[in-house]
Protein backbone atom coordinates (compact mmCIF):
# COMPACT_ATOMS: atom_id res chain seq x y z
CA UNK A 1 0.00 0.00 0.00
CA UNK A 2 1.50 3.34 -0.84
CA UNK A 3 1.92 6.35 1.49
CA UNK A 4 -1.36 8.22 -0.15
CA UNK A 5 -3.59 5.28 0.07
CA UNK A 6 -2.78 4.58 3.84
CA UNK A 7 -2.94 7.93 4.86
CA UNK A 8 -6.53 8.04 3.73
CA UNK A 9 -7.35 4.95 4.67
CA UNK A 10 -6.50 5.70 8.55
CA UNK A 11 -8.07 9.38 8.09
CA UNK A 12 -11.00 7.39 7.14
CA UNK A 13 -10.32 5.22 10.50
CA UNK A 14 -10.21 7.86 12.17
CA UNK A 15 -13.30 10.04 11.72
CA UNK A 16 -15.57 6.86 11.72
CA UNK A 17 -13.82 6.22 14.99
CA UNK A 18 -14.35 9.67 16.29
CA UNK A 19 -18.09 9.59 14.75
CA UNK A 20 -18.23 6.15 17.11
CA UNK A 21 -17.20 7.61 19.92
CA UNK A 22 -19.67 10.86 19.71
CA UNK A 23 -22.61 8.60 18.79
CA UNK A 24 -21.87 6.43 21.60
CA UNK A 25 -20.35 8.55 24.75
CA UNK A 26 -21.28 11.98 23.94
CA UNK A 27 -18.80 14.84 22.07
CA UNK A 28 -16.98 15.77 25.96
CA UNK A 29 -15.37 12.61 25.74
CA UNK A 30 -13.80 13.07 22.14
CA UNK A 31 -10.17 12.46 22.90
CA UNK A 32 -7.01 11.71 20.94
CA UNK A 33 -5.96 9.31 23.08
CA UNK A 34 -10.24 7.83 22.79
CA UNK A 35 -9.42 7.94 19.32
CA UNK A 36 -6.55 6.16 19.43
CA UNK A 37 -8.38 3.00 21.19
CA UNK A 38 -11.20 3.29 19.08
CA UNK A 39 -9.59 3.09 15.79
CA UNK A 40 -6.59 0.70 16.49
CA UNK A 41 -4.23 3.06 15.67
CA UNK A 42 -0.95 4.26 17.59
CA UNK A 43 -1.29 7.67 19.05
CA UNK A 44 1.82 8.63 17.22
CA UNK A 45 0.13 7.37 13.83
CA UNK A 46 -2.79 9.35 14.86
CA UNK A 47 -1.03 12.40 15.43
CA UNK A 48 0.89 12.11 12.06
CA UNK A 49 -2.54 12.86 10.41
CA UNK A 50 -4.21 15.00 13.49
CA UNK A 51 -1.77 17.09 15.57
CA UNK A 52 -4.64 18.51 17.22
CA UNK A 53 -8.47 17.77 18.80
CA UNK A 54 -9.45 20.44 16.58
CA UNK A 55 -8.09 19.07 13.61
CA UNK A 56 -10.16 16.24 14.15
CA UNK A 57 -13.10 18.04 14.46
CA UNK A 58 -12.38 19.98 11.41
CA UNK A 59 -12.34 16.89 9.44
CA UNK A 60 -15.50 15.25 11.22
CA UNK A 61 -17.34 18.58 9.91
CA UNK A 62 -16.07 18.30 6.18
CA UNK A 63 -17.08 14.97 6.36
CA UNK A 64 -20.82 15.67 7.36
CA UNK A 65 -20.49 18.81 4.89
CA UNK A 66 -19.79 16.40 1.86
CA UNK A 67 -21.92 13.55 3.28
CA UNK A 68 -24.85 15.78 3.48
CA UNK A 69 -24.18 17.50 0.08
CA UNK A 70 -23.88 14.18 -1.74
CA UNK A 71 -27.14 12.93 -0.11
CA UNK A 72 -28.73 16.28 -1.17
CA UNK A 73 -27.01 15.98 -4.86
CA UNK A 74 -28.78 12.36 -5.11
CA UNK A 75 -32.34 13.14 -3.92
CA UNK A 76 -32.32 16.30 -6.41
CA UNK A 77 -30.88 13.18 -9.28
CA UNK A 78 -33.83 11.49 -8.51
CA UNK A 79 -36.43 14.21 -7.92
CA UNK A 80 -35.83 16.73 -10.80
CA UNK A 81 -39.30 16.84 -12.21
CA UNK A 82 -40.56 18.47 -8.46
CA UNK A 83 -41.78 22.05 -8.65
CA UNK A 84 -39.00 23.46 -6.60
CA UNK A 85 -36.02 20.57 -6.44
CA UNK A 86 -33.95 22.50 -4.10
CA UNK A 87 -35.94 22.72 -1.23
CA UNK A 88 -37.05 19.84 -1.52
CA UNK A 89 -33.84 18.12 -1.05
CA UNK A 90 -32.90 20.44 1.59
CA UNK A 91 -36.59 19.26 3.59
CA UNK A 92 -35.42 15.73 2.75
CA UNK A 93 -31.75 16.13 3.57
CA UNK A 94 -32.74 17.71 7.20
CA UNK A 95 -34.99 14.78 7.70
CA UNK A 96 -31.86 12.43 6.86
CA UNK A 97 -30.17 13.87 9.84
CA UNK A 98 -32.05 12.39 12.13
CA UNK A 99 -32.43 9.19 10.31
CA UNK A 100 -30.36 7.19 11.94
CA UNK A 101 -29.58 6.93 15.29
CA UNK A 102 -25.39 7.50 14.92
CA UNK A 103 -25.78 10.11 12.61
CA UNK A 104 -22.81 12.15 10.99
CA UNK A 105 -24.58 15.26 11.83
CA UNK A 106 -23.94 14.45 15.54
CA UNK A 107 -19.85 16.25 14.08
CA UNK A 108 -21.56 19.57 13.41
CA UNK A 109 -22.64 19.83 17.19
CA UNK A 110 -18.96 18.46 18.37
CA UNK A 111 -17.36 21.04 16.31
CA UNK A 112 -19.88 23.63 17.74
CA UNK A 113 -19.29 23.02 21.14
CA UNK A 114 -15.36 22.98 21.13
CA UNK A 115 -14.59 25.28 18.11
CA UNK A 116 -17.22 27.89 17.18
CA UNK A 117 -15.20 29.87 14.44
CA UNK A 118 -15.94 26.37 12.12
CA UNK A 119 -19.43 26.84 11.76
CA UNK A 120 -18.89 29.63 9.32
CA UNK A 121 -18.46 27.23 6.75
CA UNK A 122 -21.75 25.68 7.15
CA UNK A 123 -23.39 29.19 7.30
CA UNK A 124 -21.98 29.79 4.03
CA UNK A 125 -22.98 27.40 2.55
CA UNK A 126 -26.74 27.40 3.67
CA UNK A 127 -26.43 31.04 2.63
CA UNK A 128 -26.15 29.51 -0.72
CA UNK A 129 -28.74 27.16 -0.49
CA UNK A 130 -31.25 29.73 0.87
CA UNK A 131 -30.35 31.66 -1.92
CA UNK A 132 -31.10 28.63 -4.52
CA UNK A 133 -34.29 28.34 -3.00
CA UNK A 134 -35.36 31.43 -2.59
CA UNK A 135 -34.51 31.95 -6.78
CA UNK A 136 -36.97 28.73 -7.84
CA UNK A 137 -39.98 29.69 -5.63
CA UNK A 138 -43.00 31.70 -6.67
CA UNK A 139 -43.16 32.95 -2.79
CA UNK A 140 -39.91 32.52 -1.45
CA UNK A 141 -40.59 33.98 1.80
CA UNK A 142 -42.64 30.70 2.58
CA UNK A 143 -40.46 28.15 0.86
CA UNK A 144 -38.07 29.83 3.74
CA UNK A 145 -40.79 29.11 6.16
CA UNK A 146 -40.71 25.51 5.05
CA UNK A 147 -36.69 25.31 4.94
CA UNK A 148 -36.59 26.49 8.08
CA UNK A 149 -39.42 24.23 9.96
CA UNK A 150 -37.26 21.03 8.48
CA UNK A 151 -33.91 22.15 9.71
CA UNK A 152 -35.97 23.11 13.38
CA UNK A 153 -37.46 19.72 13.69
CA UNK A 154 -33.85 17.90 12.37
CA UNK A 155 -32.13 20.57 15.18
CA UNK A 156 -34.09 19.77 18.24
CA UNK A 157 -34.82 15.84 17.06
CA UNK A 158 -30.70 15.48 17.59
CA UNK A 159 -30.51 17.83 20.86
CA UNK A 160 -33.05 15.70 22.60
CA UNK A 161 -35.45 18.74 22.57
CA UNK A 162 -38.16 17.77 20.32
CA UNK A 163 -41.16 16.43 22.12
CA UNK A 164 -42.50 14.56 18.97
CA UNK A 165 -42.68 11.32 18.24
CA UNK A 166 -40.76 9.55 15.67
CA UNK A 167 -44.49 9.20 13.74
CA UNK A 168 -45.46 12.52 13.67
CA UNK A 169 -42.08 13.92 12.43
CA UNK A 170 -42.20 11.61 9.37
CA UNK A 171 -45.65 13.09 9.36
CA UNK A 172 -43.98 16.38 9.21
CA UNK A 173 -41.62 16.21 7.03
CA UNK A 174 -44.28 14.95 4.67
CA UNK A 175 -46.30 17.79 4.77
CA UNK A 176 -43.59 19.85 4.43
CA UNK A 177 -42.50 18.45 1.26
CA UNK A 178 -45.58 17.96 -0.35
CA UNK A 179 -46.34 21.38 -2.96
CA UNK A 180 -49.58 20.97 -3.02
CA UNK A 181 -50.36 21.35 0.64
CA UNK A 182 -48.75 24.47 0.43
CA UNK A 183 -49.66 26.32 -3.39
CA UNK A 184 -52.72 27.46 -2.00
CA UNK A 185 -50.29 29.90 0.91
CA UNK A 186 -48.16 30.98 -1.86
CA UNK A 187 -48.09 34.46 -2.39
CA UNK A 188 -48.31 35.84 -6.17
CA UNK A 189 -44.63 37.52 -6.80
CA UNK A 190 -44.92 41.05 -6.98
CA UNK A 191 -45.13 42.59 -10.22
CA UNK A 192 -44.93 46.02 -10.80
CA UNK A 193 -47.59 48.20 -11.82
CA UNK A 194 -48.47 49.51 -14.99
CA UNK A 195 -48.16 53.20 -13.89
CA UNK A 196 -44.59 51.75 -12.57
CA UNK A 197 -43.39 50.48 -15.53
CA UNK A 198 -44.65 53.31 -17.66
CA UNK A 199 -42.02 56.11 -19.12
CA UNK A 200 -42.80 59.05 -17.25
CA UNK A 201 -43.16 61.86 -19.60
CA UNK A 202 -40.93 64.70 -20.16
CA UNK A 203 -42.44 68.20 -19.01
Amino acid sequence: MDNTSRSERTRGAVIQAALAIIARDGPGRLTLDAIARESGISKGGLMHQFRTKQAVLRALLDHQIAYFEDFSRRYMAAHDDAPQPNLAAEIATSRETIAKPHSVAMALFSAVAEEPGLMSVTRASDAQKIAAIKAEAGDPDLAVLRWSAARGLALTSLLGLCPLSKAERERLFERLLDDQQWSALAKPAKTKSASARAPRKKA
